[in-house]
């Protein structure tokens, strides 16, 4: 499942991230590449991380802080819903499209925990990808597809992730592969 870019100020550049959900394990990876217009300004930004007591990850496209004040708000559901993903999605999906600074964030999101993967937008969309796979940001479609090609094959999850995420960095100006990737297991 991947989104374009919603045509606001070109905030999806810079970013690639990827969930592969495979044999009971998911693996969400990033690359680390922020760009400003045509320039690289760091090539080792950390867009994924361990949420929920490290039993959710997450990974970001868009403004950084923006999807810190995601990432926030998303701990503090989690926190509230006792680890429940779905459930605190859900409720952070609706805050963010009621709420007046919180619609103002120009970010996306992939989190996923043993049971599921969600995709989560600014527009209220919390998606679970059909096949376990998800790609957003400037090289999500390219990694979307490299996934999708290996998922048959004998690869598991974090391989899948890692050899995408290089295919997506051939052909995305704005990939690099300074990869972060966690992993959990059911």
């Amino acid at each position: 499942m991947q989104f374009p870019d919603s045509g606001q100020s070109g905030l999806w550049h810079g970013t690639t991230i990827l969930s592969v959900r495979k044999g009971g394990v998911v693996s969400v990876g990033g690359d680390g590449q922020v760009s400003i217009g045509q320039t690289i300004v760091k090539a080792n930004a950390r867009k994924v991380r361990r949420l929920g007591a490290g039993e959710v990850i997450g990974g970001f496209a868009g403004a950084t802080a923006d999807a810190f004040t995601l990432f926030e708000r998303l701990e503090a559901k989690l926190e509230q819903y006792r680890g429940q993903l779905m459930r605190a999605a859900v409720e952070l999906a609706k805050d963010w499209r009621t709420d007046r600074y919180l619609r103002r964030l120009e970010a996306m999101m992939i989190v996923a925990d043993k049971d599921v993967s969600l995709v989560l937008t600014g527009t209220g969309d919390v998606l679970e990808p059909e096949a376990g796979i998800a790609g957003i940001g400037s090289g999500g479609n390219f990694a979307l597809a490299a996934a999708r090609a290996l998922i048959d094959g004998p690869l598991d999850a974090e391989a899948i992730v890692r050899r995408a995420l290089d295919i997506a960095a051939d052909i995305c100006v704005y990939t690099n592969r300074n990869v972060t990737i966690e992993t959990l297991k059911a």
